[in-house]
């Protein structure tokens, strides 16, 4: 099971700005939890990295509005990727089950 460590931000964004650290991650995650994030309003800069192909890890930045928790925000983007994946295997369990009832008439 993935591992997820916070880092600290600077002493002047408080806990609006943090990198997450994942481990057993590398872009697959960062690159569409990054889409996903990077829409939100209140979200000032998202990115991540994958600082060696050696080391499998992935660090992910967020940097929100000086109301607003890092940590929220990447729940909020978790869960909303949940939501897309479901989503995306209902519709296509969905397809697959018409092809079938088409193909057996």
């Amino acid at each position: 099971m993935p591992k997820l460590a916070e880092l600290t931000g600077d002493e002047n964004s408080g806990e609006s700005s943090r990198t997450f650290v994942f481990e057993d991650e590398g872009h697959t995650l960062g690159n569409v939890l990054k889409s996903i994030i990077c829409k939100y309003p209140d979200v000032n800069f998202c990115g991540y990295t994958v600082p060696h192909p050696a080391e499998n890890k992935m660090h992910f930045r967020i940097q929100a509005a000086k109301n607003v928790r890092a940590i929220d925000v990447l729940r909020r983007g978790l869960e909303d990727l949940e939501r897309v994946c479901d989503h995306t295997i209902d519709t296509f369990e969905a397809a697959v089950a018409l092809h079938h009832e088409r193909e057996s008439k």
